[in-house]
């Protein structure tokens, strides 16, 4: 397997600089080793990360991949005196569009952040709503969520729900189906006048298994014999209910949550 560096090198967080790294993931015969380096925003750090790339380089015996997310031009051109493959957001996709569009783009640190998608206070408000309505733990509420995960404990409701809230603003509930409720034979009765907010995740028996024994290793509750049991009372339910659900056993969060905004936008068609 190849072996290269891939530095992340921004004047702020480096959240964007550490989105565009997605690209990696179509090279996957490349082992990647990650650098990260955030606030680099003078020519000492500038030079800092000059130099650690230089040992990348001796080290891999190949130039290392640079995502850069630097506003400011002189530490950009700085920066790329070094041998190395730059992907640099401004040169490549903030500055042909400021051509485009006839205008001068900002360029300061967190400028993504605080322009695209929704405002900070609506994330925060979310992800605060998203924690307090997490495993079903109030009821309180509840009529505000604008989707409402249900599946069988440890399918990937919450890391789902929290992703939704800070990436997108959305406020996200989400409830267990436990055994009181394969025992009825119906959603929990608070949830029946939201249904058309509800969507399920469910998850292979298999995979439910091993997670489920990380926690309580030979339990009942991690059995195979139960996971495939409560995954198919789960599934039961939904239908009956009319509820669209995907299954989280091969699907990250990023598309999860793709799908669920899909439906969102389109709860009809959905169904």
């Amino acid at each position: 397997m190849i072996k290269r560096t891939a530095f992340f090198i921004s004047d702020g967080t480096g959240i964007t600089a550490g989105a565009l790294g997605k690209l990696l993931e179509h090279f996957p015969s490349t082992h990647f080793t990650q650098v990260r380096l955030p606030f680099t925003n003078t020519l000492e750090k500038i030079k800092l990360a000059q130099e650690a790339i230089v040992h990348a380089t001796e080290e891999d015996g190949g130039r290392p991949v640079v995502i850069m997310t630097l506003g400011d031009i002189a530490l950009r051109n700085s920066l790329k005196q070094c041998n190395a493959y730059f992907i640099d957001l401004f040169n490549t996709f903030i500055d042909p569009l400021g051509l485009e569009l006839e205008q001068k783009p900002l360029t300061g640190a967190g400028i993504a952040h605080s322009v695209m998608g929704s405002s900070y206070n609506e994330r925060m408000e979310a992800i605060n709503f998203t924690l307090n309505h997490d495993d079903g733990m109030t009821n309180n509420g509840l009529e505000e969520a604008e989707v409402i995960l249900v599946g069988v404990s440890r399918c990937g409701k919450t890391p789902t729900s929290v992703y939704l809230a800070m990436q997108f603003g959305v406020k996200a509930a989400n409830y267990p189906l436990i055994p009181e409720d394969f025992e009825r034979g119906t959603l929990p009765a608070v949830l029946n006048k939201h249904l058309g907010k509800i969507f399920g995740l469910t998850i292979k028996a298999e995979r439910l298994h091993a997670v489920r024994n990380e926690r309580r290793a030979g339990s009942f509750y991690a059995s195979l014999d139960n996971c495939r049991q409560e995954i198919a009372t789960a599934e039961t339910l939904m239908r009956n209910a009319g509820i669209t659900w995907a299954d989280s056993t091969s699907r990250s969060v990023e598309e999860l949550s793709a799908i669920i905004l899909e439906k969102m936008r389109h709860p009809a068609s959905s169904k």
